[in-house]
């Protein structure tokens, strides 16, 4: 079968290299799946799990949104922050949350908002992904 390599990396660190039999990304016009030999792509991410699905099992990574390059035989992912699902810290992502929402109310310019949806809109794809997580050992 064939592979492809990815790479997963943060502003701090690289969190995943290796290769993969598909791909699973947040773009922001909707999920992308990338399989060997895929066309070059270039695409934003919006926050969410990125799947790397091996032989192995799927390793899922949040991402805090990003740019993800794909070539025949390379997917590289860029973001802010990337976090492997399992340290992701729920408690974090709740205080987050909740600051994001109060900030919201307290919005006053288009920046603000801006600002402030985003970081809305990352708490909430962590508490997703968190939730997902927790379905999937039961």
């Amino acid at each position: 079968m064939s592979v492809i390599h990815v790479d997963i990396v943060s502003a701090t660190e690289e969190i995943y290299s290796g290769d993969a039999n598909c791909v699973f990304a947040p773009a922001t016009m909707g999920e992308i799946g990338v399989y060997p030999q895929h066309v070059p792509l270039i695409s934003t991410l919006k926050p969410g799990e990125v799947r790397v699905e091996t032989e192995n099992g799927v390793e899922s990574i949040y991402v805090s949104g990003g740019i993800v390059e794909v070539q025949p035989h390379t997917v590289t992912i860029f973001s802010d922050t990337a976090i492997r699902a399992n340290d992701l810290d729920e408690a974090k992502a709740i205080e987050a949350k909740q600051r994001a929402e109060e900030a919201m109310s307290n919005a006053q310019s288009d920046q603000e908002v801006s600002t402030t949806q985003a970081a809305l809109a990352e708490s909430m794809a962590q508490l997703q992904m968190i939730s997902k997580m927790r379905g999937k050992k039961r």
